[in-house]
């Protein structure tokens, strides 16, 4: 019998995972249970993939850059995905400003609910404020400082410094560029002998993908609030929803037919492995070594583009993320009866725009940037308590909307650089 498509397996487990995690929870010990055996394994399946980050990056985007003929090309390529990203950024934020205008999801609010929401999450609200209040009294040119590392074993060290990775992986590319030839090929075969052994410890993870993302949805589950708090919040949630579904089923789409002749059909047969991985991890960054893996094999996006559009995608382009935070920004205000007018929504896009590049990669760093976003238009960021309970599974959508937007990137950028060929997907056991 045919084996079972992997997105098929992934979406099996995602919702055996949900009902296991219901089912269980139906018990008194049943939470616990799913919290000491079952989650666990899904948290295993997450540091699997981040294990295999940074290694990728480096090997990938060295040879990636080396590939390349001279600076020039570089620069081209550079210029034109920083450039796209920027672009669906902003129509992001402005496709969630329309939606959360028309909807009005704030006068849905009680004060008995607003009140309840408060006194839940008020605590995890003062966290998430005490966390903002650390990145905000910083120098206005430290994000551009914080790019470049003093010590790359320290920056290889975490996911959260991938920008800086990129920087010297990019910076050690144009050094082979600049060399002869035949010093330059001795390091490019290792690198790409390297990236062969991540990629196919990729297909190796990606076995287990169903089990791991069973496990996380199960954990979700169980320790998820009341129903009743997630009914309060339905209107602001669907509101969320519809802003990020315009983006995946029509704005993306539309773009890579437009510009790239992908079709419907391909492009989300290419990505569908991934967007359900990004959903079950919240993690863009643990989502990257499959994002790069689909782009590349099952979409044909060369190499050497993947390995520079996807990583700094995963760092600086996070759509979805500037999306929910237009739309929360207004909800709040609109929950504590207050007007937003033109020229803070104005704000609102800026600011959402500034925060989207310096928002971590990884599950609930929406939040912290959302509080900068508030005091932007003067609304009281302990309103953040207001949309905690439902944070979490907004949190899994808005990362599918964020690897979905830097796929759709790469595919673009692949297209004009005349580096877009046929699919051409590798199985984990090709070589046995």
């Amino acid at each position: 019998m045919k084996r079972l498509a992997l997105h098929w397996q992934i979406l099996i487990g995602m919702v055996a995972g949900v009902g296991a995690g219901y089912a269980l929870s139906a018990f008194t010990w049943g939470t616990q249970f799913v919290i000491d055996w079952i989650k666990p394994f899904g948290t295993i399946f997450i540091n699997l993939l981040k294990l295999i980050a940074i290694p990728l990056i480096v090997a990938s985007l060295i040879k990636g850059v080396s590939d390349l003929q001279d600076i020039r090309q570089l620069s081209r390529l550079g210029t034109r995905t920083i450039g796209l990203y920027l672009v669906t950024t902003i129509v992001a934020i402005t496709i969630g400003l329309l939606v959360v205008n028309l909807i009005s999801p704030g006068s849905f609010i009680q004060e008995a609910t607003r009140t309840e929401l408060m006194g839940s999450f008020g605590a995890n609200a003062d966290q998430s404020m005490s966390a903002a209040a650390a990145n905000k009294n910083r120098g206005p040119l430290t994000a551009l400082v914080e790019v470049v590392p003093d010590n790359i074993i320290g920056a290889a060290g975490s996911n959260s410094n991938m920008l800086q990775v990129i920087f010297f992986v990019v910076f050690f590319g144009i050094g082979l560029i600049l060399i002869a030839p035949e010093k330059a090929e001795p390091v490019k075969r290792f690198f790409d002998g390297v990236n062969e052994v991540i990629l196919k410890m990729i297909d190796l993870i990606m076995l287990v993908a169903p089990i791991g993302v069973f496990a996380l949805l199960a954990a979700l589950v169980a320790e998820s609030p009341s129903p009743d708090i997630f009914k309060a919040l339905g209107v602001y949630a669907l509101t969320v929803l519809i802003g990020l579904a315009a983006l995946i089923f029509l704005f993306y789409p539309t773009l890579v037919r437009l510009f790239a002749g992908v079709s419907y059909v391909r492009f989300f047969r290419g990505i569908g492995p991934a967007q359900l991985l990004a959903f079950s991890t919240s993690s863009s960054a643990a989502t990257l070594p499959v994002t790069m893996e689909r782009v590349e094999e099952h979409i044909g996006v060369e190499k050497e583009v993947t390995s520079f559009v996807l990583p700094v995608g995963a760092t600086i382009n996070m759509d979805g993320t500037s999306l929910y935070q237009a739309v929360a920004a207004v909800f709040i205000s609109q929950a504590f009866g207050d007007d937003v007018t033109i020229m803070e929504q104005l704000t609102i896009v800026l600011t959402a725009l500034l925060a989207s590049i310096g928002t971590a990669a990884v599950p609930g760093a929406g939040v912290l940037m959302l509080v900068i976003v508030l005091e932007s238009i003067g609304v009281n960021p302990a309103g953040i308590a207001l949309i905690l309970a439902i944070d979490r599974p907004l949190d899994m959508c808005r990362t599918v909307v964020n690897i979905t937007s830097d796929a759709t990137v790469a595919i673009i950028v692949g297209k004009s650089l005349g580096k877009l060929t046929s699919p051409h997907p590798k199985n984990w056991d090709d070589n046995f």
